[in-house]
């Protein structure tokens, strides 16, 4: 129910709260949500309506009211912030509800300008970039243009520091025998 004291929300922006839809008062009980849902589906349920589009618009209404209501997360926000709630719920997800509705009021809105006002900055990159004060320091050798000769030589040289000689020819092994690790080891003559 409302507090007192609180201005109520408008529960849809067109047509019918889901309570209204239903023919209950908002707070309604679980137990009158479902007799409420059984004695509408029965009444406009396509079977018994055939010929009779209204009923099938009718009896959506009356499903999406159900599922609504009797899921208690999605008729917490619904009762709290009406159908804008659930759309924010679907599209954020359903921690993001209360804020974003916070977001959305004047006052948030009026301390963020202030607050860009007073500390000259839109946002916190642009502090931080812009003004210089958060910038990392520009390194001047990682922008030195090199030639490729120069890559290239320098590549060779340190290919030649690291290179050791291979002093002795590997043996070839007989089929089926694993080679010897070392040539030392060798005891044919």
């Amino acid at each position: 129910m409302a507090e007192p004291g609180r201005p109520q929300r408008k529960m849809s922006r067109a047509g019918e709260s889901l309570y209204g839809v239903l023919g209950l008062e908002k707070g309604a009980s679980s137990e009158e949500i479902k007799k409420a849902y059984r004695k509408l589906a029965l009444k406009y349920h396509p079977d018994k309506n055939p010929e009779n589009p209204e009923a099938v618009e009718k009896f959506k209404e009356i499903n999406n009211a159900n599922a609504t209501l009797n899921d208690e997360n999605k008729r917490r926000i619904y009762d709290e912030y009406g159908s804008m709630g659930l759309y924010v719920a679907e599209q954020f997800g359903e921690e993001s509800v209360k804020f974003y509705f916070l977001m959305s009021k004047w006052w948030f809105k009026a301390l963020a300008v202030c607050c860009g006002l007073f500390t000259c900055c839109c946002c916190c990159c642009c502090c931080c970039f812009c003004c210089g004060k958060c910038r990392p320091p520009e390194d001047e050798d990682s922008y030195k243009c090199v030639s490729p000769e120069d890559l290239e030589a320098q590549i060779q040289a340190e290919a030649e520091e690291t290179q050791t000689p291979i002093v002795v020819q590997p043996l070839p092994a007989a089929a089926g025998e694993e080679p010897l690790p070392d040539a030392s080891l060798r005891t044919d003559a």
